[in-house]
């Protein structure tokens, strides 16, 4: 329980920036496994379809602080080449 003023602005502030984050890694957890999903059934235009809109999903999530600068590079690369892979 806080029991100074500034801590209990750090609670509020903690609360609203913990559900912002947790928002945006939800929102590019869900993006890479709609991505995820459409390579694993083999659909070559879902795939291509979706595969800009992930990789701008991971740069935004990296702006943000949700990722690693070189995680996102490799989730970045990983899809695009099981991407071309499957385009082949």
């Amino acid at each position: 329980m806080p029991n100074h003023k500034s801590a209990e602005k750090r609670v509020r502030q903690t609360v609203k920036r913990n559900a912002v984050n947790t928002s945006n890694k939800s929102r590019l957890r869900t993006q890479i496994k709609k991505l995820r999903t459409a390579l694993a059934a083999g659909d070559k235009a879902q795939s291509q379809e979706l595969l800009n809109p992930t990789i701008s999903t991971i740069d935004k999530a990296v702006n943000k602080g949700i990722l690693h600068k070189n995680t996102a590079a490799r989730y970045k690369s990983r899809l695009t080449s099981h991407v071309n892979d499957l385009a082949q």
